[in-house]
């Protein structure tokens, strides 16, 4: 059973160092292919840990059964943080990526070439620049992350690829070999919103600003209003929460502990934290400029919670979330897009019209000086019609005037 393998693995991994290689169900590479561990495992194990250990290696024996029947308390267990060496087999669980029949295009999918190939090479190195595993050019760590993000590119002719999304798929590889990786990726991008975050349109990016504002405007109005007096716009500091669930702003022992409850419950603990940061800052950011609260965000917010991510944790659990509401705010701003569309095409239409109305009255000008210049030499046509008659008849009556 996957309890008895995890055991094994266990085991040996209490055997080896900080850099030894894990898999749930092996690696295509003989390992070579997973990434290394984040912190060394201890042969002293606390009895907390000792318990958690087994608490979490009957949970992923039992996966169906307790997921049916106790999903509340598993989702507290997430909340708490899933222990590091169960973290690949349980985001698998968690999304429903441990028999995906994609996993076996993976290896066909890099013999192709994909147009987005140049793109992915450029961002590679700025994806986690000072991680051990994908710091070095032509590493193993930026050769899987190369290899995944060019097969999502290839499955996936719409989104293609976006920057962001290197860093989600980074951390799945520090957890998980690249094949595994890649069906997890996919099944996030599927359905955690992530696919329709990364559209070229970013529509749904737009969506999650909106409510995102909406919650700031209803539980910090006083920061909403010194943002607006500001023009601090959502997306200036939201973007990349939302792009890549906060791995880009926190060191990895909190971002990775935010990704367990994101892979748990969704997109809605992206706007727990984001709502808990602001609650926490207010004071300090209601006395800075645009400018300052920029900085701000950069420089100090990344390391409030260093060593105590459960602080955070707390926190965003209890902000007020509430998701009929969210429903709703999704239709209105569905709607108002709508409105703000039929606008734009009336604004078009009229623009239209009025370029038309242009043309013909050019057109009409056109015509009426071409009409003039037509009359007046029909009628210069006709007095020269009428001097030749005269002429002519003064000739027949030999030179005799006769009355016109």
């Amino acid at each position: 059973s996957i309890y008895f393998i995890y055991m094994y693995s266990w085991n040996i991994l209490l055997e080896t160092d900080s850099k030894s290689l894990r898999s749930v169900n092996g690696s295509r590479r003989n390992s070579g292919s997973s990434l290394v561990s984040s912190s060394s495992a201890s042969s002293n194990l606390s009895h907390l840990e000792e318990d958690s250990w087994i608490l979490w290696g009957r949970i992923v024996n039992e996966w169906e059964d307790v997921r049916k029947k106790k999903e509340k308390q598993v989702k507290e267990l997430v909340r708490k943080g899933i222990p590091h060496h169960f973290r690949a087999i349980v985001w698998q669980l968690l999304c429903s990526a441990q028999s995906m029949p994609i996993k076996d295009q993976y290896s066909e999918l890099l013999k192709m070439t994909s147009p987005c190939e140049k793109l992915i090479r450029r961002d590679i190195a700025r994806t986690y620049p000072e991680h051990n595993f994908f710091k070095e050019k032509d590493s193993l760590g930026q050769e899987v992350l190369f290899n995944v993000m060019k097969a999502y590119s290839l499955v996936d002719r719409e989104v293609g690829y976006c920057q962001g999304s290197a860093f989600i798929v980074g951390l799945l590889l520090m957890q998980m070999p690249e094949e595994e990786a890649f069906c997890v990726f996919v099944k996030l991008m599927q359905d955690y919103r992530l696919r329709e975050l990364f559209k070229p349109s970013m529509a749904e990016l737009g969506l999650c600003m909106y409510q995102f504002e909406c919650m700031i405007q209803e539980h910090l109005p006083e920061l909403f209003v010194h943002f607006q007096s500001q023009s601090f716009h959502t997306s200036m500091y939201a973007s990349s929460w939302f792009l890549t669930i906060f791995l880009t702003t926190f060191p990895l022992p909190i971002a990775t502990r935010i990704f367990d409850i994101f892979m748990s419950e969704g997109l809605e603990i992206v706007f727990r934290v984001g709502l808990a940061l602001l609650q926490m800052n207010q004071a300090e950011l209601m006395q800075l400029d645009m400018e300052g609260m920029l900085q701000h965000f950069q420089k100090v917010i990344p390391h409030q919670f260093d060593g105590v991510p459960d602080k955070l944790i707390q926190a965003a659990y209890q902000v007020k979330y509430n998701s009929k509401k969210m429903k709703k705010l999704r239709t209105e701003n569905r709607l108002l897009k709508q409105r703000i569309e039929t606008l734009e095409k009336g604004q078009v239409t009229r623009a239209q019209e009025a370029e038309e109305n242009y043309l013909i009255k050019r057109e009409l000008a056109t015509i009426k000086q071409q009409s003039d210049e037509a009359s007046a030499k029909l009628e210069q046509a006709e007095n020269t019609i009428r001097k030749l008659q005269h002429q002519q008849q003064w000739v027949r009556t030999g030179g005799i005037e006769l009355p016109v």
